[in-house]
């Protein structure tokens, strides 16, 4: 575990996000962090699909993110299912 300094703004918004999605202010962090970094990893998948990816990996199957990923087809049009 570290310490990341951010800009009392973005404190804010952790902060209203936070309350509004019923999440700690550290767990809404991370949760942005995590969605940042797979965005930028796959720029051609939506949110929509980066979001359905980590909801399959926590419904379990013994799969990490990086597994699910390798394992997942991903076509012009999304996720092939």
């Amino acid at each position: 575990m570290g310490i990341v300094k951010i800009s009392d703004l973005m404190h804010e918004n952790l902060r209203i996000a936070s309350t509004a999605l019923s999440r700690s202010i550290n767990a809404q962090a991370e949760h942005w962090m995590k969605i940042g970094m797979l965005a930028e990893l796959y720029p051609n998948l939506s949110h929509h699909e980066l979001t359905r990816l980590l909801m399959r990996v926590e419904r379990g199957g013994g799969a990490d993110l990086a597994q699910l990923l390798d394992q997942t087809t991903f076509t012009p049009q999304g996720i092939a299912q």
